[in-house]
């Protein structure tokens, strides 16, 4: 009964770390890097489709990216969409081929991603903490029905306190990772 509530703690506390990598790429560095472009969808004969399902997205050098239209009449339309997303990339399309050219990050933008990172990284330390707060809610449960003793009820509270100081520290790591990123020049 405890492995069960650790082990589900466990698995949604990995999939908070999961999403907090989706989130850290979508926050831009100096480099180049397809998942940026992973936000932006195009109106398709009137669907809205994400980029990666109408184009093919390539990094052609490290501040450069190359995207391929599958349907050469909606090159318009994904310059278009790359121009109105919020990421403030200017593309430039070269006949079949688009080119998105990377910016370079100034410092004032730097800081600016660096505390949009620290946000998503709070955010998941909250979530995981809240995956803590369920699973320890649960052995209170059980407690209550007699269902375990309360010992069992204090060696579960240790094994899914270290569970969750394990990915507390991993979103740590991956903070220190981008941040680290972000301010390589």
């Amino acid at each position: 009964m405890i492995n069960e509530i650790k082990k589900d703690a466990q698995t949604r506390m990995q999939k908070t770390l999961e999403s907090l990598g989706h989130a850290f790429a979508k926050v831009r560095t100096g480099r180049a890097h397809p998942s940026i472009l992973e936000s932006i969808s195009v109106s398709y004969y009137g669907a809205e489709t994400p980029l990666n399902q109408v184009a093919n997205i390539n990094v052609e050098d490290a501040r450069t990216l190359a995207i391929t239209v599958y349907d050469k009449s909606m090159t318009q339309a994904v310059e278009k969409a790359i121009m109105n997303s919020d990421l403030g990339l200017n593309p430039a399309s070269a006949g079949t081929v688009i080119r998105v050219p990377m910016p370079p990050l100034t410092e004032e933008t730097r800081r600016g991603f660096t505390k949009q990172a620290r946000g998503e990284a709070e955010n998941a330390r909250v979530a995981i903490r809240n995956v803590r707060r369920d699973a320890l809610a649960q052995l209170k449960d059980l407690l209550k029905d007699k269902e375990i003793s309360e010992d069992d009820e204090r060696r579960g509270q240790d094994e899914i306190q270290k569970v969750t100081d394990k990915f507390i520290a991993d979103v740590d790591k991956a903070l220190a990772q981008k941040e680290t990123d972000l301010m390589a020049v």
